[in-house]
């Protein structure tokens, strides 16, 4: 059985959070090392929530070239003071969401970026494809909102899973989140540009 100051140093290691907040998860959690993982990412959502009407004014524009220089990505992620924008925290989310955005090239940031139009579009596509299944409505809506979701996951960059973790667990989102809890800041994904030569 780990001690408590090697379950300290490792959650540490792992959440990037304070000796006092890992020690505090690890209370809560009774030891658990996963459950102390989830609870200091259930604070630092709620304490991001708590910054979200914080302006971001700082921040840093990052790019991308792909070695070849027929991809490229600009990327501008905005936090609230110059301090947090020179972190290693900070520049390596920018660094990995510009090489996100090169890999995968989604079209949006958020869903809430997606133009109502394009979501019934995609309503009506999933709605023609299922036509002659014989399922009650509310079953059907369930697998149209099943589909959006997957839409979502693939065309909204934070809803991609994060291409550096195999297992696909990773939500894009939950870097920012991460970075947002690390640094008690709030972060935000401005804009991006992802450019292809012929493309």
């Amino acid at each position: 059985m780990a001690s408590q100051a090697q379950l300290v140093k490792e959650l540490r290691d792992r959440t990037g959070s304070g000796v006092m907040d890992c020690k505090a998860a690890l209370d809560a959690s009774q030891g658990s090392l996963d459950g102390a993982v989830e609870y200091l990412r259930k604070k630092g959502l709620a304490d991001a929530q708590k910054r979200a009407h914080r302006e971001a004014r700082e921040g840093l524009v990052g790019s991308y070239i792909h070695p070849g220089g027929k991809l490229g990505v600009l990327i501008e992620v905005a936090c609230e003071t110059d301090f947090v924008a020179k972190t290693e925290a900070f520049q390596d989310l920018v660094k990995d969401l510009a090489m996100q955005i090169a890999a995968v090239n989604p079209a949006w940031i958020a869903r809430e970026d997606v133009p109502a139009e394009t979501v019934e579009k995609e309503r009506d596509i999933y709605r023609t494809q299922m036509a002659d299944q014989k399922k009650p409505a509310h079953v059907l809506d369930k697998i149209i909102e099943g589909k959006l979701d997957k839409f979502y996951a693939e065309q909204c960059l934070l809803e991609q899973p994060f291409i550096k973790d195999a297992t696909g667990k990773t939500k894009v989102k939950d870097l920012v989140d991460g970075v947002n809890a690390k640094t008690q800041e709030r972060v935000v994904v401005r804009r991006f540009a992802r450019f292809q030569i012929g493309g």
